[in-house]
């Protein structure tokens, strides 16, 4: 059952792979949105080792959001907060895919993601979780819980920072459940930010690190065959939301950096995807989750590289 005849696959999930646009978010939405994602990893692990990386944003929110209801307990850290989601999320999506009939065993890691205390995103926290609120009650919420808020649209929401992953530290628990062709669910919200406290190990940090920065990390230390980042969108457009938009199926990584900025949906993902295939050499894909297969196939989706 050696694993030589597989590539391996890194599956970058986004949030609405998990809830989509305005859903409650009840377990048994996320349920129903992951029960899709089951038939997709169901085809894809027929030929791949399967490594699913997930978003958590609004699951983070949410936590974050329950911890200020019992105001006699301190609020648990951030860092927490994503190891909690890890593993909600790590044992829903292991519960659906198992339900599979010829699935190959799936297992969650729990997993810590180096970041860089110096990292200029603790200066401008960019990330935003939990609810909108007006300027009266996020002036309220700064003051009492020592938020940093931004505006976002009409509203006001709690930014927090989103540094860039540097290591992922348990990538060897990763390769060995691999060896063992089991499909794997880990760096679950970009992973538990943790950093590096010299001789005594390491130390959680609060922050939310990008998914999608984290996958590409990910794939290019498992030395992944590619990289599949499912969106909303069912590829890279040029021209979008123009009367001359169209779909690029396949373009080099230089090409795609006038993408690759950092506002817009499609900022990050593109910065990660290039950031990878330029580390690796290895092809990245973007696009819908159920295209996935023929993405790969470079029948749908974007292909991105050298």
């Amino acid at each position: 059952m050696g694993n030589k005849k597989y590539k391996t696959l890194v599956l970058a999930l986004g949030g609405n792979a998990l809830l989509q646009r305005n859903e409650v978010l009840s377990a048994d939405n996320q349920y129903k949105n992951i029960a899709a994602i089951a038939k997709v990893v169901k085809v894809l692990s027929e030929d791949y080792n399967v490594v699913i990386v997930h978003g958590n944003g609004p699951q983070v929110g949410l936590l974050s959001l329950q911890n200020l209801a019992y105001e006699e307990t301190p609020a648990y850290p951030l860092d927490i907060l994503v190891a909690e989601t890890q593993g909600m999320l790590g044992y829903m999506i292991t519960q659906s895919l198992g339900q599979e009939a010829g699935m190959p065993q799936v297992t969650s890691v729990l997993t810590r993601v180096l970041v860089d205390t110096d990292d200029v995103a603790f200066k401008n926290p960019t990330k935003f979780i939990g609810p909108v609120y007006n300027q009266q009650s996020a002036a309220e919420m700064a003051k009492r819980h020592g938020w940093t808020m931004k505006q976002d649209g009409k509203y006001i929401r709690r930014v927090v920072p989103s540094p860039m992953p540097k290591r992922i530290l348990d990538v060897d628990a990763i390769n060995a459940l691999l060896s063992m062709r089991h499909v794997v669910v880990c760096n679950g919200g970009g992973g538990v930010p943790v950093a590096d406290n010299k001789n005594n190990g390491f130390i959680g940090i609060e922050a939310v690190i990008d998914k999608d920065f984290s996958a590409a990390l990910l794939a290019a230390e498992l030395n992944a065959d590619c990289l599949l980042v499912l969106t909303d969108a069912d590829a890279v457009y040029q021209d979008w939301g123009t009367p001359n938009q169209r779909a690029l199926r396949d373009v080099t990584a230089e090409a795609l950096k006038p993408f690759a900025i950092a506002d817009g949906s499609m900022g990050p993902k593109a910065q990660a995807v290039i950031g990878y295939v330029e580390k690796s050499g290895n092809p990245a894909y973007i696009g819908a989750l159920h295209d996935a297969a023929q993405i790969l196939k470079g029948e749908k989706g974007t292909k991105i590289h050298l």
